[in-house]
């Protein structure tokens, strides 16, 4: 899960959870790091071209575990590529061969989540469904390590993570390769100016199913109305993908998504929560 930026980072205790305090009860619940996925290069003019993120990284403390993590070999196994580093791809053109040697090999069903956060609830997610492999994309090296850690800790067997652009990792993989990706409460880029910005868009929608089996899902969560619905009619109108709840409508809370102490707390306070999940055709 992703965290929008304008709320604090919370990231420098040894017992970080994804629980944030929440401002005001006018305003939106999230629950994580901020996004970690995609940039896109668009051109302003024959001589200048200006990249476009869907997220904004920003330094941030690191607990002792995390720094743990990411620097002990025990937790080596969890670390697909530098994640202390500049988040390089290359060579990740396949993530089933990263479970090749795990007990549920490479041909078990595959969840992708882009902008995992500080990784409570993905981790929660893989503990849970021991026979699906889970891999995390996210920027931020104080979730990247906390993540890290928790999988350890847990010592399980069917969690990857890789540092770096969702959107440019899902470029270099094969088509259809993947069963579910996951992106929860992305951040919502709610000034006009910026709904560029945001992660649902038909470019990098086609980028996203292209990478999803016939049957997969794509299935994303927000806690901003205006995204929830700017989504809603982005992915409705958009070829190869069928709503799971309908034309028009928001499915409910799977229960496989976890709802965390910070969500609850904000739909007690009369917040809105929006998932939808689609099936690529």
């Amino acid at each position: 899960m992703s965290q929008h930026s304008d709320i604090n980072d919370n990231v420098n205790s040894t017992d970080t959870t994804d629980e944030q305090t929440l401002n005001s009860t006018s305003e939106p619940i999230n629950n994580d790091i901020n996004n970690s996925t995609s940039q896109e290069i668009e051109p302003t003019s024959d001589k200048h071209i200006r990249i476009v993120n869907t997220f904004m990284k920003r330094r941030t403390h690191m607990n002792k575990n995390a720094e743990l993590a990411l620097t002990a070999p025990e937790f080596s196994e969890y670390l697909v590529n530098n994640s202390f580093g500049d988040g390089d791809l290359t060579g990740i053109d396949n993530l089933r061969t990263l479970f090749a040697d795990s007990p549920n090999g490479a041909d078990a069903p595959l969840t992708v989540e882009i902008g995992f956060g500080l990784g409570d609830s993905f981790i929660e997610m893989a503990a849970a469904d021991p026979t699906r492999n889970f891999v995390g994309v996210e920027v931020h090296e104080p979730g990247i390590g906390k993540c890290a850690y928790m999988a350890g800790t847990q010592d399980l067997s069917n969690v990857k993570i890789i540092n770096g652009d969702a959107i440019q990792l899902l470029k270099q993989l094969p088509e259809n390769h993947i069963d579910r990706i996951q992106l929860y409460f992305p951040d919502p880029w709610q000034k006009k100016r910026h709904y560029k910005r945001r992660f649902v868009s038909p470019e990098r929608m086609t980028i996203v199913t292209r990478s999803l089996k016939q049957g997969g899902w794509f299935h994303t969560a927000t806690d901003w109305e205006h995204y929830a619905f700017w989504m809603v009619e982005v992915l409705d109108g958009f070829a190869g993908l069928t709503n799971k709840a309908g034309t028009g409508n928001f499915t409910e809370r799977p229960d496989f998504r976890p709802m965390t102490k910070f969500e609850r707390r904000g739909l007690d306070r009369g917040h809105g929560v929006w998932d939808l999940i689609y099936i690529k055709d």
